[in-house]
């Protein structure tokens, strides 16, 4: 076990530089040992399910192999945990910190100490280095630890080192509100006695569940920093929106006013509020100075406004996840953990025999509980029985605030009395931090939710496509349900420059909605429905994966368009290259269980909040640095296709392979866990059917010589062989493939990705040839060849040299049909590629020069001999023993007398 200590009352850099350290030692795990800041501990209230922070109680010192100790290098700073330095079973103690001139009584093997800001700072450095990309929680708290420790870069001790390294974690999506939200720059000693005024005199109205706050300062003269007291009023009176005046005096005539706005009300912008009377900024902070007006009027105008743009707040319907997994009192420890690992939750909601909730546990619990040796105990010894609840229509301002004051990680919704829904914090924070984070113009964000105007989707999309997703919407809409668009479509939308033209070919939807009336068929009704109305299309249902298709070939307008129609599902793999057990979940769920980041957007299509972009994983963020990025670390060990997808996409888009993503594809590979599972298992689809699949449509594309190298540099040919490797004598068989295939089927009868298939595995030893076209399901005239392929080749290669002419050439190879004459002439010496060349641009190709009507006229019976004769006329007219029409008339006198 690989530890990060921090120091005890931790503060925000000693919590963001553990947090950059266990992306530089993966697998490590963060103890606080002894409390923390409140502004620390209020943000781990909402976040601390986004970083790998365990008990110092659930510790076994046994298993301690090396710490970490950051933002100190003093024992006595680390509480308890100290004893844990003389563990004779360490490795490495390493220490990071940026306080210098200190004597150290910490027995460090490795010590990282610089004159910066932030130790931080430290951290992000090594990690640019080593090319290692971080979510948006890991950034933003990162970022907190060096504002706080810079004062935001405002500090004597700031260097450029802190500055270069916040603008990093901005590029890896720091979340600039939530930072706002947190960081504490101090006040002066006259806005300190401001903020008593203010506190005293402020103002309040709710709206909608949100908080608005407006107070008039008088004061003599100007007064600096009115902003940071604006933040400071917002942070501890934990209101939503604040408008603070300033009303001071020019002369005796004249006066001054200052307005200074803050919001935290998603949709609203102050931006456009303060506009109006000549001021400006941001949508989420803005300002104006005003000089001889009436304050009272302008603050009026300006609450009036305000109070406009707030929105109906979203409810715990619109934020839940549905269907809750549960479990019954007497589940085991053991059980539910396993049950946690399969869905990825971090808690579970436990019923009763008649599903009445009666407690939840997390895998907090469930962690010290094994820890301490009760794996086959019942988890009701074990769950939190003190539940707070919340009903579907509780508003995100009163969950948030329940989880905060609660120090609540899940929030069960119970209707009538039922379980329906569950609010976690990642769905909280999924809100706080994707709507704050959106521009002044309510576009695009980095990452979390953006939205596109239908306009411009519509502007985009062709439009007979454009229509019949606006039809899926309404009927999705009738039935109560959300209908997202998923996926590659979604990538394609958002990479598309022209206007009006693109036709995507393969779509998916997805339904959401179980919290109404959706249930595991929703996607197949609405196929159903869909089909209706298009009765040209092709309706196909897949009961066992919950989806069902839709299929145009060749239509007038749509063309030869494929559409999947999937309720929202989770999914969990067996062993590894199985298919995937699948169950119906939420969009979230859906979404996190696919491949690539740039895979896992999703465009929601219903009202309300049609446009509404979905991107938990920054996809949008990866887009734009052209990067393909995995989404889970074991996402490779479970489905080794995604690896040929992710070549395929990182070629077709010209995009490079995240380093991060391409050290899981190296481990994969090499860890041999694709040989076992095939061993063990009679069925591994992701090294078959699928893998088949995915080598259609890389071999079938145009960049596929591009793409089948870098699969070899990845070392992922082992997943169709073992030995499989792109040398150059197999780059050679393919180069003379493609001469083969445009000389001798320019107009294609073969199937040309197959045959470069076959090309591959021929150059397998013959013994492995058959197995392998077995396994990836090739055609069976495809399997016997390769089957036979050994044989024909050593056929050819005895018997070709002794032919004495071209009949006898012709005789040899005119068994075979073109794809085997083909795989032997790419693998044949040349003289032999000469021989097979000539066969079947010449040789092949000479017809009789008579025909069986001049037989006929000739005075020859029909019959069986018809056959004989005119092979033996070919033969002559070969061998060059006749040559015209007249010759050939000689030769039946005197070989076929009548």
């Amino acid at each position: 076990m690989d530890l990060i200590l921090c120091h005890t009352t931790a503060d925000f850099d000693a919590l963001g530089g553990a947090v950059g350290l266990t992306r530089l030692l993966p697998g490590s795990k963060i103890v606080l040992t002894g409390g923390s800041h409140p502004p620390v501990r209020d943000f781990l209230a909402l976040h601390r399910d986004e970083y790998p922070l365990i008990e110092r109680r659930s510790v076994n010192p046994e298993k301690i192999r090396s710490l970490t100790v950051v933002d100190t290098q003093q024992r006595d700073r680390l509480g308890k945990a100290a004893e844990w330095l003389d563990l004779p079973n360490l490795k490495e103690i390493i220490v990071y910190d940026h306080h210098l001139g200190q004597e150290s009584d910490i027995p460090a093997t490795r010590s990282h100490i610089s004159s910066v800001g932030a130790t931080t700072t430290l951290i992000v450095e090594q990690l640019q280095q080593q090319h290692i990309s971080l979510t948006s929680a890991e950034a933003t708290v990162m970022a907190l630890g060096i504002h706080v420790d810079t004062g935001s870069l405002t500090f004597d001790q700031s260097t450029p080192r802190d500055a270069f390294a916040l603008a990093w974690l901005m590029q890896q999506g720091a979340s600039l509100s939530v930072i706002s939200s947190y960081r504490d720059p101090g006040l002066s000693l006259q806005l300190q006695q401001l903020l008593t005024e203010a506190l005293e005199n402020l103002e309040y109205l709710c709206l909608h569940g949100y908080t608005l706050a407006w107070v008039t300062l008088k004061t003599d003269a100007f007064v600096p920093g009115l902003s940071s007291l604006a933040s400071e009023l917002v942070e501890l009176t934990e209101i939503d929106a604040l408008l603070l005046a300033n009303e001071y005096s020019l002369g005796e005539s004249d006066s001054r006013l200052t307005v200074i706005g803050r919001s935290q009300i998603p949709k609203t912008n102050l931006n456009l509020l303060f506009q109006l009377l000549g001021g400006g900024g941001h949508s989420q902070a803005a300002s104006l100075n005003l000089r001889g007006v009436d304050s009272q009027a302008i603050l009026k105008q300006l609450l009036d406004g305000l109070k406009a743009q707030v929105p109906h707040p979203l409810t715990a319907r619109d934020l839940m996840s549905s269907p809750v997994r549960t479990i019954l009192p007497e589940t085991t420890i053991t059980e539910a953990q396993r049950i946690l690992l399969r869905y990825g939750h971090s808690g579970l909601s436990v019923v009763d025999t008649q599903g009445q909730l009666v407690g939840i546990i997390s895998r907090r619990d469930l962690d010290i509980a094994l820890h301490h040796g009760f794996s086959h105990a019942p988890v009701k010894g074990y769950m939190t029985r003190n539940l707070k609840t919340i009903t579907p229509d509780t508003t995100l301002p009163q969950i948030e605030s329940l989880m905060v004051i609660c120090d609540i990680g899940r929030l069960p919704v119970l209707e009538n009395g039922q379980l329906v829904g569950l609010v976690t914090r990642t769905d909280v924070l999924r809100e706080l931090h994707q709507e704050k984070d959106e521009d002044e113009g309510g576009g695009e964000v980095q990452r979390g939710k953006s939205n596109i105007s239908l306009p411009q989707l519509q502007n985009k999309l062709a439009p007979q496509l454009w229509q019949l997703l606006t039809i899926a919407s309404q009927e999705a809409e009738k039935r109560g349900w959300h209908l997202y668009l998923v996926g590659g479509a979604v990538r394609d939308l958002l990479l598309a420059e022209t206007a009006g033209s693109l036709m995507i070919k393969d779509i998916d939807l997805v339904v959401d909605g179980f919290h109404k009336s959706a249930d595991v068929g929703a996607g197949v009704e609405l196929a159903k429905a869909l089909q209706q109305l298009y009765p040209a299309a092709r309706l196909e249902i897949h009961g066992a994966f919950q989806t069902a298709a839709l299929l145009w070939h060749k239509d007038a307008e749509l063309d030869s368009l494929w559409i999947d129609i999937a309720t929202a599902r989770t999914e969990f793999y067996p062993y590894p290259a199985a298919n995937p057990e699948v169950e119906a979940s939420s969009i979230r769920q859906d979404l996190y269980r696919r491949d690539f980041t740039i895979n896992a957007l999703a465009l929601r299509l219903t009202t309300p909040r049609a446009g509404e972009l979905l991107d938990f994983f920054g996809g949008l963020l990866d887009l734009q640095a052209k990067q393909i990025r995995v989404l889970h670390a074991n996402s490779f060990i479970e489905d080794p296709t995604r690896i040929y997808r992710g070549v395929r996409f990182a070629v077709r888009f010209g995009f490079q392979i995240e380093p991060q993503t391409e050290e899981f594809i190296r481990y994969a590979i090499n860890s041999g866990v694709y040989d076992r599972t095939a061993q063990e298992n009679s069925r591994t689809p992701a090294l078959q059917t699928r893998l088949k699949t995915e080598l259609k449509h890389i071999l079938e594309a145009p960049y596929w010589k591009s793409a089948l190298q870098l699969l070899d540099n990845l070392g992922a040919l082992q997943c169709i062989h073992p030995t499989l490797k792109l040398d150059v004598e197999v780059l050679q068989q393919l180069r003379l493939l493609e001469r083969c295939l445009r000389r001798f089927d320019p107009q294609p009868t073969l199937i040309h990705w197959e045959m470069r298939l076959e090309t591959l595995i021929a150059y397998l030893e013959p013994q492995y040839r058959a197995k392998v076209a077995k396994n990836l399901q090739l055609q069976e005239d495809g399997i016997k060849r390769l089957q036979n392929l050994a044989s024909a080749q050593t056929e050819m290669m005895e018997s070709l040299p002794k032919c004495q002419s071209p009949s006898q050439v012709v005789q040899l190879l005119r068994k075979y049909d073109l794809p085997m004459l083909i795989l032997i002439a790419v693998q044949s010496p040349r003289s032999l590629r000469h021989q097979i060349w000539e066969y079947l641009t010449v040789l092949a190709n000479v017809q009789p020069l008579l025909n069986g009507n001049d037989l006929k006229k000739l005075g020859y019976t029909p019959g069986p001999q018809y056959r004989q004769i005119l092979d033996d006329i070919v033969t002559a007219t070969l061998d060059g023993v006749i040559k015209d029409r007249a010759e050939a008339e000689e030769f039946l006198v005197q070989h076929y007398p009548k």
